[in-house]
Order: C-alpha cells, then sequence, then structure tokens
C-alpha cells in the first residue's frame, strides 16, 4: 500500500499488529511497513501467518509470530522476542477479533466465551502486556483498538458486541490511567467494510448491507489502515481516549439488522 506521508514518520519505529495475516489487519501492516516501521504480525494459524509474511516482505521489514492472544504464556513468549529481536515496542494495533451472527437466545456458553475472550479479554491481555514490558519502561507508546460499529447496539451480535464495548471502555479508562506515562490509546469502529471477514456471514446478509450505509458503498480495509497510521503518528499525539467511526455514516442512519 503506498504511504501517505512523503516524510516516513514511522521510519525505524516497531509496529505489532494482531490479526495482521488477512482482511483489515494485512493492510495496516503493509501501510505501516510503506511508511517505514518494522512490523511483527501476529496470528494464531503459523502457516498461513508465514505465508501472509512473505508477501508483506515486498514492502519493507516484517517478521511474524504465531500466537494465541487469550493465553498469556504466548505473550510472554512474544514479548520475549520482541525484546530480543528489537529492543522495544512502538505501536500496538489489536486488530485480532471473530464474531459470529446469532440471536442472542441462541448463542451457546461456548459460542459466547469464545467471542468474550477474544474479542475483550485477549486485547486487554495485549494491552496490560505490552504496556508493562515496553510502553511504561519507555514513558512512551500508542495504541489502536479496532473494535465493531457499536452506536446502537449490534442486534444479532450481542456477545461481540458487549465485548467491543468492552473495549471501548478500556480505551478511554487506560488513555487516562497511562496518560501520566504518555501512553496514547484510541479505538477506531469499523462499519461494513469489503475485507476477507465478510465470508463468514450469509450471502443475503451481506447483499443488504449497502442499502443500509448512506453514501451507498461499503468501506475499504485501506480507509481503516490509514486512520490506524494518523492515529498512532506524529500528527495526532493530543487525540486520546476516541473511537473514531468508520462506516459512511450508518451509525446515524438506518438500521444494521432485519428484527
Amino acid at each position: 500500500m503506498k504511504a501517505i506521508y512523503s516524510n516516513s514518520p514511522f521510519k525505524d519505529k516497531v509496529v505489532l499488529v494482531t490479526g495482521g495475516r488477512s482482511g483489515i489487519g494485512y493492510d495496516i501492516a503493509s501501510l505501516f511497513l510503506a511508511e517505514g516501521a518494522k512490523v511483527i504480525i501476529v496470528s494464531r494459524k503459523e502457516e498461513l501467518l508465514k505465508e501472509a509474511e512473505e508477501k508483506l516482505k515486498a514492502f519493507g521489514h516484517v517478521s511474524s509470530v504465531a500466537c494465541d492472544i487469550r493465553e498469556t504464556e504466548q505473550i510472554d513468549i512474544l514479548i520475549e522476542r520482541i525484546k530480543s529481536d528489537f529492543g522495544r515496542l512502538d505501536v500496538l494495533v489489536n486488530n485480532a477479533g471473530g464474531q459470529f451472527l446469532s440471536p442472542a437466545e441462541d448463542i451457546s456458553e461456548k459460542g459466547w466465551n469464545a467471542v468474550i475472550n477474544n474479542n475483550l479479554t485477549g486485547t486487554w491481555y495485549m494491552m496490560q502486556k505490552m504496556a508493562n514490558a515496553f510502553f511504561i519502561p519507555q514513558k512512551s507508546g500508542s495504541i489502536c483498538n479496532i473494535i465493531l460499529s457499536i452506536y446502537k447496539g449490534f442486534p444479532g451480535m450481542a456477545h461481540s458486541a458487549a465485548a467491543r464495548a468492552g473495549v471501548d471502555n478500556l480505551t478511554k479508562t487506560l488513555a487516562i490511567e497511562w496518560s501520566k506515562y504518555n501512553i496514547q490509546i484510541n479505538a477506531i469502529a469499523p462499519g461494513y467494510i469489503q475485507s476477507t471477514g465478510l465470508k463468514n456471514y450469509p450471502q443475503q446478509f451481506v447483499d443488504q448491507l449497502i442499502s443500509k450505509v448512506p453514501v451507498k458503498r461499503l468501506g475499504t480495509t485501506e480507509e481503516v489502515a490509514w486512520l490506524v497510521s494518523f492515529l498512532t503518528g506524529p500528527y495526532a499525539q493530543f487525540i486520546t481516549g476516541e473511537t473514531v467511526y468508520v462506516d459512511g455514516g450508518q451509525r446515524l442512519w438506518g438500521d444494521i439488522y432485519e428484527l
């Protein structure tokens, strides 16, 4: 992806992107590489992760580490790898997550726990552990959390809406608590984005999405990546604790789920 800055503000910065092997996470990693950063991508499936790493090498210095963000022992191994390879971390992008459509009454205990642990608990582990290992000792760091358009709730995905609302509040809370360490924390709430993630939903659901968006199109993964770059870069240092919606105005108009 083409850089959006002419002066490479991320040159030699170290950036960690969870869920970086595909979709939004892949394009976030690609953009940071184009802007001069050294990037680590993380995902659970090592074989697919390595494939993404090989493709991203065309854009710059990238490495990958297989890690389940729900497992603190695996995060500790990731931290040691970052310390060994780079000695620091400058930006954390919490992009990993997943959910599925279901009426609330049909969500199983297993399904609820899987989504909450991945989207909320795993994100919390990453923020706390990376802050303690890098950002707090350095007295600097930037975190960007990719959540979900939860402005009016999200009927049909109560589990993920609850988890993402938790991350939204963690973004606000930790932005204040950790401001004394010069740690900047923001969140991005994508609306309907044309990405590989749409393959997980019924075609009937996907087909009617455009009609729900005032600008009458889906967003792109690049549009999310551009905002991540801005919010974690030098031109947004007075912005913290915010959740920015990238949704073509959808949160302000129309239904998101056919009741």
